[in-house]
């Protein structure tokens, strides 16, 4: 008998690399049915993942919002999951500056609706699983001397944003000792790749030089990010779904870590644009200065490894993706 798995916040950025990568193979069809709920902000698209809702049945796509309670609970009622994986999230560290409210509406209150639902369904399934889909910011920052991330690194978030993603972790372990329901939590650095908003950084970088505008860079530059290409991302998340320990946490990197100017310099070089169109900016408030992950943990545990490398395949692959919708 084929599981019933919720997917929610699936029609944004790493949530469609998902459908399109994951749930459309036919050795997962043949074992789940996926229902798909988003609640279509600014970030999620359906048209994202419209294509593959037309071809495959079993896709099921539900317009909502993880905060309203009465429709998550209907969902759970209706469907019986056997699992979640949560991507759903206001993810943006600006917009979390300016608005931290919606931030912890999402994040925290969204995602203590699904625990609790989630709660219910696993006192009558003991096999039922959740996957929280977390982010490296919640360690905080790091030094050039300092080790990368590992999943004993203390949390410590430094923005809105990052706060709202401990907090809802922390909700998810509280889940687990309390109450012993199987939650496992990936912790990804920097995604990049196709259907990312484009108020991030690298889909930015590319809308601007293809534009011939300013690209516009934070400080001097130097902070550095580890880059994930999505779709290796989500292989990580779905070995952690259905091989992960329950009350684990398991940190997904791209072992790519570049500085911004370096990136932007990339951008600028494979799209033959120049240099001059490179514009320093105020900094970000509290702008964390360096993200690195240690995966060796998933490496050992789920046999899981970055594959796209970041200058040789990923960034040419987004590049011309954006490019394929952008360029005039």
């Amino acid at each position: 008998m084929k599981q019933t798995v919720l997917l929610t916040g699936c029609a944004g950025f790493i949530g469609s690399n998902f459908i399109k990568t994951i749930t459309c193979r036919d050795s997962i069809k043949a074992q789940y049915d996926f229902v798909i709920l988003d609640a279509l902000t600014y970030a999620g698209r359906l048209e994202n993942i419209q294509p593959e809702l037309d071809a495959h049945k079993h896709l099921t796509f539900v317009k909502g919002d993880i905060r309203d309670t009465k429709l998550v609970h209907e969902l759970f009622q209706k469907y019986n999951f056997s699992g979640v994986l949560n991507f759903a999230a206001e993810s943006h560290v600006d917009r979390s500056i300016e608005n931290p409210n919606i931030f912890v509406e999402t994040n925290v209150l969204g995602t203590l609706n699904l625990l609790k639902e989630s709660l219910n369904l696993f006192e009558k399934n003991p096999a039922f699983k959740y996957l929280q889909v977390s982010t490296d910011e919640v360690y905080g920052t790091l030094q050039m001397e300092d080790p990368a991330f590992t999943e004993e690194t203390p949390i410590s978030p430094n923005s809105p944003y990052s706060a709202s993603k401990a907090s809802a972790d922390l909700m998810c372990r509280a889940f687990f000792e309390t109450y012993k329901m199987p939650v496992v939590i990936t912790r990804c650095s920097n995604n990049y790749g196709p259907y990312q908003v484009e108020e991030k950084f690298i889909p930015l970088m590319i809308k601007r030089a293809l534009a011939n505008e300013k690209l516009p860079i934070y400080g001097t530059g130097m902070n550095i990010r580890d880059w994930i290409y999505v779709d290796d991302h989500n292989e990580g998340v779905w070995l952690a779904f259905t091989k992960g320990k329950a009350g684990e946490v398991y940190n997904l990197g791209g072992n790519s870590e570049r500085q911004n100017l370096d990136v932007a310099k990339m951008i600028l070089k494979h799209l033959g644009k120049p240099e001059s169109l490179l514009s320093f900016v105020t900094d970000r408030k509290g702008h964390d200065f360096r993200y690195a992950i240690n995966y060796s943990k998933a490496q050992k545990e789920l046999g899981w490894n970055p594959t796209v490398r970041f200058e040789e395949e990923g960034l040419g692959k987004t590049i011309e993706h954006f490019k394929s919708l952008w360029a005039k």
